[in-house]
């Protein structure tokens, strides 16, 4: 469920109609509703409801300091990956101890701003990562406390860029050496083990991946105890996938998730920390556009709008879907059309659908992407010279630009001309 409805025949973000943002700020611009975050939030916390757990949102799906303390002020924890998502997370007012450092090249920089600004736990994706930490933590004469990522060799069943938890994936350490590696850690000066860590991927709609990658981790949690480890905490990863269109086949609830989590390690004494991302952000977010051309090509006609693949690359990267829709409510028994949905940038790949059944739209008519919360501004840039869009945030009838589009005399300024030209 979101809150982008449409009120009177106009497509509203809770109590404010998209024209009037679009009036405010111009296309194309991201527009992101509080309700909805405040909303998916709490269905994990209710699905993990009766365990000591943190829900860390995945800073990566979406980083804008308002979504981020909207969230931290609910009592999020924060899943980051690179030192500028721990600069943000603090920014946004969440404290170290509520942040977890995860992925696969985390720097010697890094490691020294996490443990001198506090965090809960690295979680640690190789020995020789490991080994740095070691060796930071000793000269700061602190303790890091980590989780070893292990990688369980479950088929995600998702898309192949973002699965993450087959052995030929990049991400962690292969199940079968993890008792080793663990052996290792408790051998390493400034190294406290605290848990054992695991995710398998995004965008996931069968709960049976996760059933069998938690049911391995339980196995390891018991091995790893009786070879002496003190393991209080599991961070079973996200990739809880969400609803991209309108149809009746939608994936497993948080409520399932958290119950496939009781079935299978929930009576292990640990807390259990999650890090939902997309399900969070996904559906709490749409990017706006305005319609430029309508282009009669031979057998296909074009919709070309403002919005563009360096804008939303979802579509061009991973070949995803997004449902399309007039901002303005078709009246009733309009007859939709097939439209090829594009950008202006200068690829084939800003291609937003094919032979997409619209209603006839003309110039200026304004075009809604739902499901565009996740991996939509965090994933965007300059190409073409096109200047970062805008993103805005509603709460009820307020709403606020929480990211403001740059000049171009800013993009310009970023760039030195050395002396000799």
């Amino acid at each position: 469920m979101d809150h982008f409805l449409y009120k009177d025949g106009v497509l509203h973000a809770e109590d404010v109609s998209i024209p009037e943002i679009a009036a405010a700020v111009g296309t194309p611009f991201y527009v992101y509703s509080t309700a909805t975050l405040t909303r998916h939030f709490a269905l994990f916390q209710e699905a993990l409801d009766g365990l000591p757990h943190l829900v860390c949102f995945a800073i990566k799906s979406n980083s804008n300091l308002a979504v981020l303390k909207t969230l931290g002020d609910l009592g999020a924890g924060m899943d980051v990956v690179s030192g500028g998502e721990y600069l943000r997370a603090k920014a946004a007012g969440v404290p170290g101890e509520r942040i977890v450092f995860s992925g696969v090249g985390k720097t010697r920089e890094e490691i020294h701003l996490a443990l001198t600004g506090g965090i809960r736990q690295f979680n640690v994706e190789s020995e020789p990562e490991m080994r740095v930490i070691s060796a930071v933590a000793s000269e700061l004469g602190l303790e890091a406390p980590i989780a070893l990522r292990v990688n369980p060799d479950v088929d995600a069943k998702t898309h192949e860029k973002i699965a993450t938890g087959k052995s030929e994936n990049k991400f962690g350490i292969p199940i079968a050496k993890a008792r080793a590696a663990y052996a290792e850690a408790a051998s390493l000066p400034g190294i406290k083990v605290v848990g054992v860590d695991v995710h398998i991927g995004s965008q996931l709609t069968d709960l049976e991946p996760f059933g069998a990658a938690f049911l391995k981790v339980r196995e390891l949690t018991q091995q790893l105890r009786a070879d002496g480890h003190n393991i209080i905490r599991l961070d079973l990863g996200g990739g809880l996938g969400i609803p991209y269109t309108r149809s009746n086949e939608a994936p497993p609830l948080p409520l399932d998730y958290g119950a496939v989590i009781k079935r299978t390690v929930g009576d292990l004494g640990c807390e259990i920390e999650i890090e939902p991302g997309r399900l969070i952000s996904g559906n709490a977010g749409i990017l706006v556009t305005s319609v430029i051309y309508l282009k009669e090509g031979e057998g296909r006609d074009f919709l070309i709008v403002d919005a563009a693949m360096n804008d939303l690359v979802r579509p061009s990267m991973y070949g995803a879907h997004h449902d399309i829709v007039p901002v303005v409510e078709p009246a009733p028994g309009t007859e939709a059309r097939p439209y090829d949905v594009v950008g202006p940038v200068c690829e084939t790949g800003d291609t937003f659908a094919k032979g997409r059944m619209i209603t006839p739209l003309g110039a200026d008519d304004l075009v809604a992407f739902r499901s565009a919360g996740a991996y939509g501004a965090v994933m965007a840039s300059e190409y073409n010279s096109r200047p970062l869009i805008p993103e805005v945030m509603v709460n009820g009838d307020q709403f606020a630009v929480i990211r403001r589009r740059p000049s171009f005399e800013e993009m310009l300024a970023r760039d030195t001309i050395p002396e000799w030209l």
